[in-house]
């Protein structure tokens, strides 16, 4: 796994909470729900082909 992909979801991460304590600040919490959802969704997406990846070197490995 290359450093990159730890230094964006970092980045997501405090942009989440920026985001959420702005949208607090402003009287808007129910969005903020959302913006966590988001987060999520956008790391697991560039989480799963890794672990996919993962796997397949697991295979290649030990021959399943």
């Amino acid at each position: 796994m290359e450093i990159g992909i730890i230094l964006k979801i970092g980045a997501v991460g405090i942009l989440v909470s920026v985001v959420s304590q702005i949208l607090k600040q402003s009287g808007r919490e129910e969005q903020v729900f959302f913006v966590g959802l988001a987060g999520v969704v956008v790391v697991l997406f560039w989480i799963v082909p890794e672990i996919a990846e993962l796997f397949r070197t697991a295979e290649e490995l030990f021959g399943f």
